[in-house]
């Protein structure tokens, strides 16, 4: 079968993540993603110029994504603490399964190793906390900074549900920020409605 002429450069990044995802960073060579997403090694090397600026690309493209699915969840749920279990609970959807989970921490790694990607986590953190925090406004009693703790007790939660991931991730979220909420807040479930 003919090499494709042109590939748009989503495409091209959503083959260098799904290779990173299976063999690690160390595995995205231009050899496999160009047997990945069919285009010429030399042609990828044009477009990229290095392995590290074809991985940076890669990981901006999931945090331009991740970005989206942010703005589209806090856009869409309601202004209470329920909702900001519910935002959180559906970016948690997004994980998968154990493997799943594993295998993004390796890119993870990517992310902490970059400056670029470093400045665009920390950028996230700082949108999701205060769509989180947004959500506290006029819950009695919630603590200045809520945002950024519960966006912390959800990576905590994340972490611990990799350990033993005998139920659904979303599930296990849901759970421990609803337990999360209510020992802090204990009033938040009077005006969760």
């Amino acid at each position: 079968m003919p090499r494709p002429k042109t590939l748009a450069d989503e495409e091209v990044l959503d083959a260098a993540l799904a290779i990173m995802r299976k063999s690690g960073p160390e595995g995205l060579t231009f050899a496999a993603l160009s047997a990945g997403c069919g285009l010429s090694a030399s042609t990828l090397v044009q477009r990229f110029e290095t392995k590290a600026r074809l991985i940076q690309a890669a990981q901006l493209q999931a945090w331009d994504r991740l970005d989206r699915l942010t703005a589209e969840l806090a856009a869409t749920a309601p202004k209470t603490p329920q909702g900001a279990i519910a935002l959180l609970v559906g970016l948690s959807g997004d994980y998968g399964g154990i493997e799943s989970y594993a295998d993004d921490l390796l890119i993870l790694r990517e992310d902490l190793r970059d400056p670029a990607l470093r400045a665009r986590g920390a950028a996230w953190r700082d949108v999701l906390s205060a769509a989180i925090e947004r959500r506290f406004a006029r819950v009695p009693g919630a603590p200045s900074g809520i945002g950024l703790l519960m966006a912390a007790q959800w990576q905590g939660a994340l972490l611990w549900w990799s350990f033993d991931p005998r139920v659904p991730v979303t599930e296990f979220v849901k759970q421990s920020l609803e337990r999360f909420v209510a020992a802090l807040v204990p009033g938040a479930a009077a005006v969760a409605g």
